[in-house]
């Protein structure tokens, strides 16, 4: 007899639909930056936009040896621009590799699904002799998408679902712990956080989020709120980069930007906003109308619904969260409501908690948001894992401009902390750099087996985990992006000075050890 997991579960659910292999297939005319010149960008008169569906491998090369960026038909500028090699290389090896990636997002997709549904298999049949027994015996249990049961590849990494008891609302490491909990959280589909939220952290799941991308013509965005009652706090969490999902990792190679007089004149990173819900042609209208019937953006939406929980409860406060992709998302829904002067919804703002988040603008926007912060006393707290890998990109260099602003939280292979205005090896691909990401690598992999004898066995790493460290030995800083990492630093981490952090979050140089 087959058991299906979950079949009582909503097959509708919001989370998956963009995630199945359906959404490789979407038609390639509705990817990105299908509406260039003209059709689109009409909010801003600087921009700097890539199209990979219209580079041939031909104009693509062509690129390397002619300065001219203007008759290139994958390029989409304004004004003068830099047409140096060095440039020109870096939107080669952009382009070249969006390209890949859209070729490859369907059996990526494919991929994604076989691992997937692999693992629950097994994990819902008590391991693989349960499920041999089970499938011999015929009472295989199969499980489906939408169940609570059902684990993302992020899920089946680290597999932790209970907030570290030790950590109490008031503690100085509360809020990140709970941010980072959060933030693992948003890859995983909508019964599972309802259950889990409820369940196991006795909070208030608020609603799960499927927001719609106007210039991929896709539900390209997810995030979920919940609220904790204890601590009288709402989390607005953003789901980050999900694995084998091509148009994700896309949008995280992407150098494309727009500078946005009402954000200090910066260049900020395009794609980012367009997942935040930026407007064709109207850029970031302070209000716009949005029916039920509609697709729903993210910044509107979620803006939306922060005032109404806010107005019924005057007393509570908001944080915004979430890993790589998700932690860009979480700062610039903040620099949206800065450039609208929202200054009530800032006021109930506690604090930004980024993890692992790409660089998202260049310096004049990290001065106007530096500056802002301040003037509304919003703490932005970015936490860098060692050589993790997305942090460090797009460069920050003469050519690409990419800048984070603030100051890091950095943290090493021994959790042990530090507050930097940037992480070691900024950039990392550093010749002096390679040995030692090699080396701290294996340190990590050696790590997972022994930190559950010095810390408990909820630290333990399973074969998956240590499957992508041992992969992570070949490109260093991959396996550190991933959220088990994060998860740790926040419980096991310690700073200097911890009690004067947010003193030091606001000062333009931070102190040193």
């Amino acid at each position: 007899m087959l058991r299906i997991l979950g079949s009582d579960q909503d097959r509708k659910s919001q989370h998956l639909a963009m995630e199945d292999v359906d959404t490789a297939t979407h038609s390639t005319h509705h990817l990105l930056f299908q509406d260039m010149a003209g059709d689109g960008n009409r909010f801003c008169d600087d921009y700097f936009l890539l199209n990979p569906e219209k580079a041939s491998y031909f104009d693509l090369f062509a690129l390397l040896f002619s300065s001219d960026l203007e008759k290139r038909r994958f390029i989409d500028c304004s004004g003068h621009q830099d047409k140096n090699f060095r440039r020109r290389w870096f939107i080669f090896i952009s382009v070249l590799v969006q390209k890949l990636l859209l070729l490859g997002a369907k059996p990526m997709a494919l991929l994604k699904n076989v691992l997937e549904m692999s693992l629950n298999l097994i994990s819902c049949n008590g391991g693989f002799s349960m499920l041999l027994l089970n499938l011999i015996t015929g009472k295989l249990v199969w499980p489906h998408k939408s169940s609570p049961a059902f684990r993302s590849l992020i899920g089946h990494l680290d597999t932790r679902v209970e907030l570290d008891k030790n950590i109490k609302p008031g503690d100085k490491k509360y809020n990140a712990s709970l941010s980072m909990m959060a933030a693992k959280f948003t890859y995983e589909n909508e019964a599972f956080l309802r259950t889990s939220i409820i369940e196991h952290w006795k909070m208030k799941f608020l609603k799960f989020y499927n927001l719609w991308n106007d210039f991929q013509e896709r539900y390209s965005t997810q995030a979920y709120m919940l609220q904790d009652t204890r601590a009288n706090l709402i989390v607005v969490a953003f789901r980050g980069t999900a694995p084998f999902v091509a148009y994700d990792i896309q949008t995280d190679i992407d150098i494309s930007w727009y500078e946005l007089k009402d954000m200090g004149q910066g260049k900020v990173h395009s794609g980012f906003m367009k997942a935040l819900g930026l407007q064709k042609n109207l850029g970031w209208p302070k209000e716009i109308q949005q029916g039920t019937d509609q697709p729903q953006f993210a910044y509107y939406t979620l803006r939306q619904n922060l005032r109404e929980l806010l107005k019924e409860n005057p007393a509570a406060k908001f944080i915004l969260t979430g890993h790589s992709l998700g932690g860009a998302l979480a700062i610039l829904f903040a620099a949206v409501l800065i450039s609208h002067d929202e200054e009530w919804l800032l006021g109930k703002l506690e604090g930004v908690y980024t993890f692992g988040q790409p660089r998202v603008g260049d310096h004049k926007f990290g001065e106007f948001m530096k500056e802002k912060l301040r003037k509304f006393n919003v703490k932005y707290f970015r936490y860098v894992y060692n050589q993790d890998l997305v942090p460090r990109v797009p460069f920050d260099d003469r050519t690409l401009f990419f800048k984070h602003f603030g100051t890091c939280l950095y943290f090493n292979s021994c959790y042990k902390g530090k507050v930097v205005s940037e992480a070691p090896n900024k950039n990392y691909f550093s010749l002096l750099w390679m040995l030692p990401k090699i080396m701290i690598a294996i340190w990590e992999l050696i790590r997972g087996f022994i930190l559950p004898y010095m810390k408990g066995p909820e630290y333990r790493e399973g074969w998956f985990q240590t499957m992508l460290r041992i992969m992570g030995l070949l490109v260093p800083g991959t396996s550190a992006h991933l959220p088990q990492d994060y998860v740790n630093l926040t419980r096991l981490g310690n700073l200097p000075l911890d009690h004067k952090l947010p003193d030091l979050l606001h000062k333009h140089e931070p102190k040193r050890d």
